[in-house]
């Protein structure tokens, strides 16, 4: 196994590259036997793991570092290579898709390739290659912008991630003291996150419309390779999210209000606070909470034990907040070494601990089906992989005093409280963005406005105000960077949340056969769709409004029990 900082990087031929995969779909055009096809498709998948792998190397140590002057001309370089290749990619798909070995396709691998290919030939035409170029540059310099942040606070410089423990502390003084300066680095850049949005909106209306659509809508489910499920379908599952979730988690917004003594509707620096003697933070250093990890994954599971001790012995995690870093974190895979990775910010609050746990049930799920052929099907579909992550941080219960010591109890009720008032605000990130593309003229006043709007829908317990100009106004989505740079992608982690909280429920039943459960999720990939992969593990789909109702009458029931003696 190569460690991370020993794989070697070098810029490919994107001439050569694109030569080679053409030929090899004229091969697939010309094949005579479903072994002479298989075999360019399998050179196929060779070819593209190592172009990929590359992409992914600089990707990673560029975010890792944005001021590396090198890996910022490497992703300048991938920004337009990317699009450079999708018509090549577009000729190869069409003649995957086009091949009379169909059948042995369908049985050797999946009947889902052909699905997908499908989708995939639906969000691409040559004449789109510049825009889809500029869309990657305006996604980078979003991305870089946030990485600039270098707001003056107690005493040094600090990035938006080591804001966090500020934002979030217990002294009131000092937490809206820290909401105002990330505030008003937000304001100083305003006309920069509208110019940036602004362009994208027009620009993925233009792709649509290239396409033959009104608007973005049809063509950002498909780049989300929606293949189970409609806007109908989603439609649904905001509405139930209004009828059931918004209530219970209304309830605990006012519970927390009054355990806080503050004023209901809170302000987004009180909202931030959910226990007066502080948020629950992890125990130890940045190391202890790997060391427990380490510990955790061990017990777990076989499997569980085998994947962490890949993970930490190559160096493929980077989980350090320092200047310069890109802000947030996620789990991506190096397909030529068959090994996934991790990035992220630890910041000394809880959601270190969720690092180990959320990316790391993305990463178990790309580690136990990194041999599945093609690799486009080694990770599910979005809302599929979400699950892996939200139900791994629930199976990590049993392990939580190890983290979070005398804070545990605080833990376990503010992750489950967290979980329900996330979905309400994951629902309204994907309602804004239907809204937008749905009406791309809209000025930057305006979409400021329609967030206001389903602010007091989907989260009645948030007060806008003049105190924080920038979350007053209506702009907090602009610091949700899936809204720029994965359109469509947010109510993923709600419907993902959804399964993952019947699987806790699942749990209090009968843990292990919930693991079995959850493994029967994992070991499928992307072969099956994602209602495929829920019947596999005896879930139900989220979309029937009657498991929303389910799922909020257990939770409901839990927090009922719960001794709420314990916060204070």
């Amino acid at each position: 196994m190569v460690k991370f900082s020993e794989m070697k990087y070098t810029r490919p031929d994107v001439e050569a590259f694109k030569a080679a995969l053409s030929e090899l779909a004229d091969q697939l055009v010309a094949a005579k036997s479903f072994e002479e096809a298989e075999a360019a498709f399998l050179k196929s998948e060779e070819l593209s793991a190592e172009f990929d792998t590359m992409s992914t190397i600089a990707n990673i140590r560029h975010d890792i570092n944005t001021n590396d002057e090198f890996y910022k001309a490497e992703v300048e370089f991938w920004d337009a290579a990317g699009p450079e290749c999708s018509e090549v990619g577009q000729k190869f798909a069409q003649a995957l898709f086009n091949t009379p070995f169909r059948a042995e396709f369908s049985e050797k691998y999946s009947p889902l390739l052909f699905t997908n290919t499908e989708i995939e030939l639906r969000t691409f035409k040559p004449e789109m290659v510049e825009d889809l170029k500029r869309e990657n540059e305006l996604s980078t310099e979003y991305s870089q912008l946030k990485a600039s942040a270098q707001i003056e606070f107690d005493g040094e410089l600090r990035t938006l991630s080591q804001m966090t423990p500020y934002t979030s502390s217990a002294d009131d003084e000092v937490r809206l003291a820290a909401w105002k300066a990330v505030d008003a680095f937000y304001t100083s850049h305003a006309e920069d996150w509208d110019r940036i949005y602004d362009e994208l909106t027009g620009l993925r209306t233009k792709l649509g419309r290239i396409l033959g659509y009104d608007n973005y809508v049809p063509l950002g489910y498909d780049r989300m390779g929606r293949n189970c499920y409609t806007k109908d379908d989603v439609e649904g599952f905001r509405q139930a999210v209004v009828k059931y979730v918004v209530p219970l988690a209304d309830r605990l917004r006012r519970a927390q209000a009054k355990r806080l003594g503050v004023e209901y509707p809170m302000s987004y620096a009180d909202e931030a606070l959910a226990f007066r003697s502080g948020n629950p933070r992890p125990q130890g250093s940045a190391q202890d909470i790997l060391d427990h990890g380490r510990k955790m994954y061990h017990e777990m599971s076989p499997e569980t034990a085998e994947f962490i001790d890949v993970m930490m012995d190559n160096g493929l995690m980077d989980v350090l907040s320092t200047k310069g870093k890109a802000g947030g974190g996620y789990c991506t895979s190096l397909p030529t070494y068959k090994v996934p990775f991790i990035f992220a910010n630890f910041n000394g609050t809880q959601g270190d601990v969720e690092v180990i746990t959320h990316e790391a049930g993305h990463a178990f799920q790309n580690y136990c089906c990194r041999d599945i052929i093609p690799g486009s099907m080694q990770w599910p579909s979005m809302e599929s992989c979400e699950i892996h992550s939200m139900s791994m941080e629930f199976f990590a219960w049993p392990w939580s005093e190890g983290f979070f010591g005398p804070d545990t109890d605080k833990f376990l009720y503010s992750h489950l409280a967290g979980a329900l008032t996330f979905i309400p605000y994951g629902t309204m990130v994907d309602h804004f963005q239907h809204v937008v593309f749905e009406n791309p003229d809209l000025t930057p006043a305006e979409r400021n406005e329609e967030w206001a709007k389903l602010s007091k829908i989907y989260m009645p317990w948030l007060r806008l105000d003049g105190e924080l100009p920038f979350y007053g106004g209506g702009r907090a989505w602009q610091r949700q960077s899936h809204i720029y740079q994965s359109p469509f992608y947010y109510i993923d982690y709600c419907l993902a949340q959804t399964v993952a909280l019947q699987f806790w429920s699942y749990m209090q039943k009968d843990r292990q056969a919930a693991w079995d459960a959850y493994m029967k999720l994992v070991y499928p990939g992307g072969t099956k769709t994602f209602r495929g992969l829920l019947e596999a593990a005896g879930m139900k789909a989220p979309f029937d409004e009657e498991v929303l109702r389910e799922v909020c009458e257990t939770a409901a029931k839990w927090l009922d029990e719960f001794d709420e003696g314990k916060l204070v």
